[in-house]
């Protein structure tokens, strides 16, 4: 904690420096409130507004939750498939690139049409965000097995199973990890997305409400709502990495002792 403290320090005071030079412009140039509210203005409408805005977090987080999961659980199983069979990976990869030059903003009106209003169009949108990080980051992992451990359980007479789940897995691990924060922050950014598409609740509604109005106190309000989520889920995956790392670690050490 205390290491975390130092090194966050900086960062929090370039923030704070930006707020502050943020509410001083706003105020001095005398800027409308329409057009840019300052820190203190967006800081207002979040303590009053909470009664507007709390049933839409908790619609955008049971949305994000679901379709994180769903994502990593279809990058994981991508990943493996490609990796263990070789001739697929050399087929699919290309077409994995490609899946990711298309505008999301643009696909989703496509899977409107194709899948009506519901829930699905908008898990298929996250789904479509998460899947990718985690796929690569994985691929990434298997291929950095150390090759000497390699020879020496295929030396030893280790199956293909064995040496995947005893070796490569492990290994590949920490790149996962990277795969799944990333796709963590993303999740948050395709719900709000998956949320223009016509939903009855979540921020990136209450956000549309309110760019609608031009109330642009309430934009901002949303905006660091978002960004509050992608960290705090960023933070999550980061210890949960952190434990099973130092978990799998201590694992080996006991079995080497």
């Amino acid at each position: 904690m205390k290491s975390i403290l130092q090194r966050g320090w900086r960062p929090l005071s370039v923030l704070l420096l930006l707020l502050i030079l943020w509410e001083m412009a706003g105020r001095i140039f005398d800027i409308p409130v329409w057009l840019l509210p300052v820190p203190s203005q967006v800081w207002q409408e979040a303590i009053h507004g909470w009664m507007h805005y709390s049933g839409h977090i908790l619609s955008t987080i049971r949305l994000t939750l679901t379709g994180y999961a769903i994502g990593i659980s279809v990058g994981l199983v991508v990943a493996i498939f490609l990796f263990r069979l070789p001739m697929l990976q050399e087929a699919f990869y290309p077409l994995l690139i490609l899946s990711q030059n298309i505008p999301i903003i643009v696909l989703a009106p496509l899977l409107v049409i194709w899948f009506g209003f519901g829930m699905l169009p908008k898990v298929i949108v996250i789904v479509l965000v998460c899947f990718f990080p985690v796929t690569i980051a994985t691929l990434d992992g298997f291929r950095q097995t150390d090759k000497d451990l390699l020879h020496y359980m295929k030396m030893t007479g280790a199956s293909n199973k064995q040496v995947f789940w005893k070796l490569q897995w492990p290994h590949a691990l920490p790149a996962i990890f990277s795969g799944l924060k990333i796709a963590g922050t993303y999740s948050v950014m395709g719900a709000v997305i998956s949320e223009w598409l016509g939903s009855g609740k979540g921020i990136g509604v209450y956000m549309t409400l309110a760019s609608s109005s031009f109330k642009t106190d309430r934009v901002f309000v949303a905006i660091f709502l978002i960004m509050i989520l992608s960290l705090t889920f960023f933070a999550i995956i980061a210890l949960i990495e952190k434990w099973v790392l130092k978990w799998q670690r201590q694992g080996g050490n006991s079995l080497n002792g």
